[in-house]
Formats: structure tokens, sequence, C-alpha cells
């Protein structure tokens, strides 16, 4: 057995069993590790941020880390962007990373370059192995890393020599991450005073206190309380739909968030952090507390949040959760194709269990609305706002959850960063439905360019924003990376072909001309 087998053992050993890769030379024997090692699907993505998208996804629903294989220090840097939005999801994850011969790193070959450096800022944890003999516990190290709460980035710095020496037969390590800290009974107990005795409570729910369980205790709370329940603007994962307690998304732009929380007595933090801009204004401030309102924790990220909601419900002495009061589904959209009727005819359609991978970016504004009228289905969103993450987060839902549909809602400029998963879901036959909303525009751009004060931009300001000339031609790009695709211009071609799309074994795009 060499380094690299030991390796692949370890993380067997641990529980991964998906590998996301985009393997060099300095990797080859960890590639022939995975034949040599039976047990460890590989998944080829063609860039690395599809790899790294695609572990964030993996990871955000299974909870457990899926692990990628890149390719000295441009291999990781090209994955980088959707590393940053995975370490903002605190999703368990293990790179690892191959590098040059320790005896050849001294001659400044052209691939030679600093990848501890390049790691250390989407990682939450970073080690190079020094020997064959240490890899295997490096590995375990990683993962239990990965793991520990709230869950983060770890990366891995395998040198060439490491993987191909030999190490024996020895032991695979296995190491038991940290647990999830619990919120002890005096915070449970000024928790629940708080809630009896202070009017305008507003509570923030983020992390672990967005799955349906911590939901349905916030729900509790509420209803015992009064409290006003708000999550994070971009949650990592939340449960949604009919049945499903929904509490206010926080606005994304500063000045309607701290509207949002006008009145706002007391913020209880349950999961999330105290809330801030995206970005800095003139004029406007970086916390979106409200002045004068007091901030109290209940359980950051990295505690047991659900527990400690359900303690403060049961502590209240709140019934069990209220029903929530049925919404109406939309009716299936006919006539004019706009994003109204492009949520309208999602949250019509998507089946029970789906996953809705949003970046949708300024045209999912009315499908988050309608959402929660929709059937019961998780959602995962843009957490650190690197674009770019929505097709490979897709692409890894659907290998982690092979049984559910998943759907991207996908904004068409972002989608051009990664366009490359598509082939991979090609590849892998996986079950995605991709939307493309095709306004040919960074949109985004162009809200924020007006609340930058450019009244009315120039030729070369405007250049900048606008997909076209040429438009992208999407039918053709998915049909060229394996992917079916269609094009539609009217609700009703929408709704004829996303029930169709969503009834199709494997992968499939629908261009929604906007």
């Amino acid at each position: 057995m060499n380094g690299a087998e030991s390796l692949i053992r370890a993380a067997l050993a641990a529980g991964i069993d998906v590998c996301f890769a985009n393997p060099g030379t300095t990797e080859m024997p960890l590639v022939a590790a995975l034949d040599a090692v039976p047990g460890m699907r590989a998944v080829l993505g063609l860039f690395e941020g599809v790899c790294s998208g695609a572990a964030d996804g993996y990871a955000r629903m299974r909870g457990t880390p899926a692990m990628t294989l890149l390719h000295l220090g441009p291999g990781l840097a090209n994955g980088l962007a959707n590393l940053h939005n995975a370490r903002r999801a605190h999703a368990p994850l293990v790179n690892v990373v191959g590098d040059h011969a320790t005896w050849h790193r001294a001659v400044d070959a052209p691939l030679t370059s600093d990848i501890v450096s390049l790691a250390t800022p989407m990682s939450d944890w970073v080690r190079t192995s020094r020997s064959a003999a240490t890899v295997a516990g490096d590995m375990a190290d990683a993962i239990a890393a990965a793991l520990s709460p709230p869950g983060g980035v770890a990366t891995l710095i395998v040198p060439a020599d490491c993987q191909w020496d030999p190490v024996g037969d020895t032991a695979t390590p296995v190491r038991s991450p940290a647990a999830r800290g619990r919120s002890d009974g005096s915070t449970i107990e000024r928790v629940a005073r708080l809630l009896r005795d202070t009017v305008d409570v507003t509570m923030l729910l983020g992390g672990h206190g967005l799955d349906r369980a911590g939901l349905t205790a916030a729900a509790r709370i509420a209803a015992a309380s009064g409290c006003k329940l708000f999550s994070e603007t971009f949650p990592a994962r939340i449960e949604r739909g009919a049945g499903i307690a929904a509490p206010v998304r926080l606005p994304y732009f500063p000045e309607q968030a701290l509207q949002a929380l006008t009145g706002a007595r007391t913020l209880l933090l349950a999961g999330a952090t105290a809330p801030v801009a995206f970005f800095g204004y003139p004029g406007m401030p970086s916390s979106l507390v409200p002045e004068g309102c007091h901030i109290e924790v209940l359980a950051g990220p990295e505690a047991d949040v659900t527990a400690a909601l359900e303690a403060v419900a049961d502590a209240l002495g709140a019934a069990p959760a209220p029903r929530e009061a049925p919404r109406p589904l939309p009716a299936r959209p006919s006539g004019k194709l706009d994003p109204a009727s492009l949520g309208a005819a999602l949250a019509a359609l998507q089946p029970e269990g789906a996953i809705v991978v949003d970046e949708s970016a300024t045209s999912g504004g009315p499908y988050l609305a309608m959402a929660p009228a929709a059937p019961p289905h998780s959602c995962l969103a843009l957490t650190g706002g690197a674009i770019g993450q929505g097709l490979p987060t897709a692409t890894g839902a659907a290998i982690a959850c092979p049984d559910r549909r998943v759907v991207a809602l996908q904004a068409d400029g972002s989608a051009m960063y990664t366009l490359q998963a598509l082939w991979t879901q090609a590849r892998e036959s996986l079950n995605v439905t991709t939307l493309i909303c095709a306004n040919r525009l960074y949109r985004i751009l162009q809200i924020e360019a007006k609340r930058a004060g450019v009244g009315t931009p120039g030729p070369q300001a405007r250049g900048l924003t606008v997909l076209s000339p040429p438009p992208i031609g999407w039918v053709d790009l998915a049909r060229g990376l394996g992917v079916p695709g269609v094009r539609v211009e009217t609700a009703d071609d929408l709704v004829s072909q996303l029930e169709r799309a969503l009834a199709t074994p494997g992968p499939n795009l629908i261009e929604v001309v906007l």
C-alpha cells in the first residue's frame, strides 16, 4: 500500500465515498488509488469550480463531506470562488490538492506556487503532508476538521512522493469530530423570560434553525410569545413549502432590511449571526441591527440550534406547532413570460421533495414569494455572493439525493461561469432541470449602478452589463454538453416544457426568455 491508497482508505473509513475530481500529473497516484481501493465514486468536473461547487451542494444535502481532488495551486485557485460560498455555508468539505514531490519544489518548476497561501483564505483548516506515513492520519484529521461544528472547508496538500511512497499495511485511522454545543439552562431560561416579558422581539433564524424541526420549534415560540420570525437572506439550506413555517426573508438591500426590522427592541439570534449589509453604501450603516436594538444570542451556528429552540418552546409552555394556514397554489400561468409567470409555473409544478438551487438573482423574487405554497421542498441559496454556484451546486445535490428532482433556478450571466457542470450532469445521468432566466443582462449591476448615482450609464458602462450581442445560445450550449435543451418565450410553453422536463429522467435545460 502506498500513501495515496492509505488516503482513500481513510476517506472511506470516515464515510466519504464521492470524489469530485479534476486531477493532473501530481495526482496520478491518487487517481490510480481510486481503482486500487474500491468504494469511492469518482466524478469528473471539467473545471475546478464545478468540483468545489458540487462538493458544496453534496454537503449541504447530506450533512457529510465529499472530497475534491485538485491539481496544484492553479487548480485550487480555479475552485476558490465556490469554496468561498461553501465556507460561508458552513458546508463540510475536504479538498485534496496534489503538489510537486518534496525534493522537486526547490527547482521552482513552472507550476510551483504557494498552495498554503492560496488555500488559507477559503479554508478553515489547512495542512501539508510531510511523508507517506502521515497521509492517512492527515486525511482523518482533515475530515474531522470539516465536520467539526459549524462545519467547514478543510484542505490537505499532498506532495507527489507522499502519494507514491510505500507505507505498508497499517491500521486506518478514524477521528471523531467535535460535537455541537448545547445552550445551557441559564441561556434557555433567560431567553424564555425575555420572550415572556419583552415586546417587539424579532428572531433571526439561520443554519440548522431553518431545517424542518427548527422551523417547527420557532413557530411554536412565535405562537406563544408573539415574536416575529425572519430568516437569513441567503440560507445554506431552508425547508419550505405547504405546512412548513415560513419566516420572512431578511431583504437584501440595507434600507429595506432596516425597514423590515424597524421597531425591534431585541434581535434574538438562533443559528444566525448579526446581519450586515452585503456592501457599503454612502450614508448607510454596515450593521443592519436598528439603533437601540439589543442583540441576544440563543445559539450560534456551531450549536445545536434545533435543540435550543425546542427547549425554549418547552420553557414557554408553547403548544404543539400550529397548523400553517394553507396558501393558495399559484395557477398555471398563461400568456406573457416574465419573472412572475416563471415563479408561478415553478411553484405550481415542482414535485414534492424537490431541491431548488436558487441563483436566479433579480429574476427569482416572485418565486420566493410563491414558494411557501408549493409542495414541501429544500432550497439552497447563494451564501457567499460569488456567482457561478448554481449549476455545480445542483450537480452535487443531485448526486447526494438521487431520488429527488433538483431544479436549478439560474440567472444566465452567472451560469456562464460554470456551464461545464451541464456536461457532468449528462455524464452522470443526474435528475437536474435547469431553468435559465435569460434576460441577457447583468441586471443586478444595472440596479447597483443606479443606487451608486449613475443616472444614465454611457455606452461603455452599459456594455459591461448587457449580455448581447451576440445572444448566448443556451439550447445549443446545452446540447453540445450532452443535455437536451429547449427555448420558451410564452408562459404556456414554459408550463408545457417544465411539466415534461420534471417527469423525464436525467438532466434537461429550459431557456426561459424574459
